[in-house]
């Protein structure tokens, strides 16, 4: 069965709190990595958000012009949230569906742009996800998504090892080759991340017939830790690695 944490209320009441009391990691780091593997304009574009959370980037993307903006998630709490906050005037749907049985609404509905924010790593056949994507991919079409670096969820703990007098001392990278779920505690017990190493992450896109276009692994600027100190420690170990891939036919 899909995994939906999202709609646990203690789990949500932690994301909705991190989201909304000041900058996150995925606001500072991950979110501008993700915006420069965009098309320079998305105006007419056709914008599927899998796995939309509060529906952030699919009004980003009706503000910016787009033709069409779907987003799609698992959780009814996300998507409460995400209808809540579009104003009437932006015209996205919002569907609840989980990225495993992710499928068009119309039988030629298709999209130009396919974007995914931190969710494929909750999914355990990632070959079949981006199977699934690239069947709603017109020709041309780009697909940007990102997921927790593979060098963060190796060890199941994701967490700095620390000396005696508290400081960060290294970040543990074991088992990287031994893929599958790791049982993890965020706000809750019992939360799922699927590792998986680069290679099987740039291999799932070929075998999904997309082509390769870029790899990220975004570490904060001087700018960055001068405005926000507690960065400077992600300058040690990449938190996010993001791929982008466009269907040629």
């Amino acid at each position: 069965m899909p995994q939906n944490v999202y709609d646990d209320p203690q789990f949500f009441e932690g994301y909705r709190r991190l989201r909304e009391d000041g900058p996150a990691l995925n606001e500072a780091l991950e979110q501008p990595a993700l915006d420069s593997l965009l098309p320079t304009s998305l105006a007419g574009l056709r914008v599927l958000d899998v796995g939309c959370g509060f529906g952030g980037f699919a009004r980003h993307a009706c503000a910016a012009g787009a033709a069409q903006v779907v987003g799609v998630d698992i959780s009814s709490r996300m998507l409460e949230v995400a209808r809540a906050r579009t104003p009437v005037r932006m015209p996205i749907q919002y569907r609840r569906q989980a990225i495993e049985a992710l499928e068009a609404e119309e039988d030629d509905e298709v999209f130009d742009l396919v974007v995914s924010s931190l969710a494929l790593h909750y999914v355990a056949d990632y070959p079949a996800a981006l199977a699934r994507i690239a069947a709603l991919m017109a020709p041309g079409a780009r697909l940007a998504f990102s997921v927790e670096h593979p060098i963060a969820t190796a060890v199941a703990a994701q967490q700095w090892h620390r000396d005696a007098a508290g400081r960060e001392s290294h970040w543990p990278v074991d088992g990287y080759q031994h893929e599958g779920p790791r049982h993890t505690h965020w706000f809750i017990d019992g939360v799922i991340k699927h590792h998986r190493t680069v290679q099987t992450l740039l291999d799932g896109v070929a075998g999904a017939g997309l082509r390769f276009a870029r790899l990220l692994e975004p570490v904060p600027s001087d700018d960055d830790i001068a405005r926000l100190p507690w960065l400077a420690s992600q300058r040690r170990r990449p938190s996010f690695l993001l791929i982008a891939a466009d269907k040629l036919r």
